[in-house]
């Protein structure tokens, strides 16, 4: 629902001011506000915060939007750089490795 995207916003600037160790009223300062109610009706959800507002308050806060927004970001492993860090394996091994998946991807785009 709609309404709860905005509660989990609000829960998640929550965390991150008290993991920061701020008051709602350091945050209002800091983020523009003129008072600590306005954070208070962000973080229950009650108010709806522009993605401007988000910015700012990120970027008081020492974080970015996908944590304030929930959005869980996952960094896609490289497998080459992944081999080239591997110390135990011979250079010639690597190469097997890297040209077998080049092999299984083709075939899997051939299909």
């Amino acid at each position: 629902m709609k309404d709860d995207r905005y509660k989990t916003i609000g829960n998640n600037i929550r965390k991150a001011r008290e993991q920061a160790e701020l008051s709602q009223k350091d945050l209002a300062e800091a983020a523009g506000f003129e008072s600590a109610t306005a954070i208070s009706l962000i973080e229950s959800g009650e108010r709806k915060v522009a993605v401007e507002v988000l910015e700012k308050i990120a970027e008081v806060l020492h974080t970015d939007l996908a944590t304030l927004l929930g959005v869980e970001t996952q960094v896609k492993p490289d497998i080459k750089t992944a081999l080239r860090a591997d110390k135990d394996l011979s250079h010639k091994d690597k190469e097997q490795i890297i040209k077998f998946i080049d092999f299984v991807k083709q075939s899997k785009d051939g299909k």
